[in-house]
């Protein structure tokens, strides 16, 4: 492996933005999302996401080739669904920096790229300045879910490793269609909260 991680904002951001959907649907498809992605979907989502001023995306590739990504943006540049919930409990929403997601190819976890694209993200939050918080957001699913991966393992123990923690009552709904729905049925998002100072 030849690995490098770059943070990417503006035109070389754009740039970025296919392999990114490529691993958005390969990577979502997995538990506990289930995602059934289209290149239609990723590419309204993207065009939004990267239209965003303080849009970044961490990349990693393995020597020219895209491996993993993650991405992010203040909370004010992200969907209504995420934004309600932070004013609903009183936040400061400009204060707020939204990490959005992190898709990384299974072959190249466990070495070191989750701590860099959170590392990533976390520095353009300060750089950006103004943040209080830093926060992103999982899906909870029923533990008795037909399609969970046996021996799925959570992230919870790296989340907080990080300084990450679940903050009660802090959970967005988000709609996408799962593996062989026909239509898009709506997700709770438990959100983790990070003090950024």
């Amino acid at each position: 492996m030849n690995l490098t991680v770059d943070s990417l904002t503006g035109d070389q951001l754009k740039s970025v933005l296919p392999d990114l959907a490529r691993l958005r649907i390969a990577v979502f498809r997995a538990w506990p999302y289930l995602y059934e992605g289209s290149a239609a979907y990723e590419e309204e989502y993207l065009a939004k996401f990267a239209a965003g001023r303080g849009a970044v995306c961490i990349v990693a590739r393995d020597g020219d080739k895209v491996v993993g990504a993650s991405t992010a943006s203040p909370m004010v540049e992200t969907d209504a669904e995420f934004i309600e919930p932070f004013e609903s409990a009183g936040y400061d929403i400009s204060k707020v920096f939204y990490c959005g997601e992190s898709v990384l190819l299974k072959e190249y976890r466990g070495h070191g790229l989750g701590h860099a694209f959170f590392d990533g993200r976390e520095e353009h939050a300060r750089k950006l300045g103004g943040f209080d918080i830093s926060t992103f957001c999982r899906v909870v699913r029923p533990d008795n879910h037909p399609l969970k991966e046996p021996g799925y393992v959570p992230l919870d123990a790296f989340w907080r490793k990080r300084g990450y923690a679940p903050v009660e009552g802090l959970v967005a709904h988000y709609s996408w269609k799962d593996i062989g729905e026909d239509e898009e049925t709506s997700k709770p998002m438990q959100f983790w909260v990070k003090a950024l100072t």
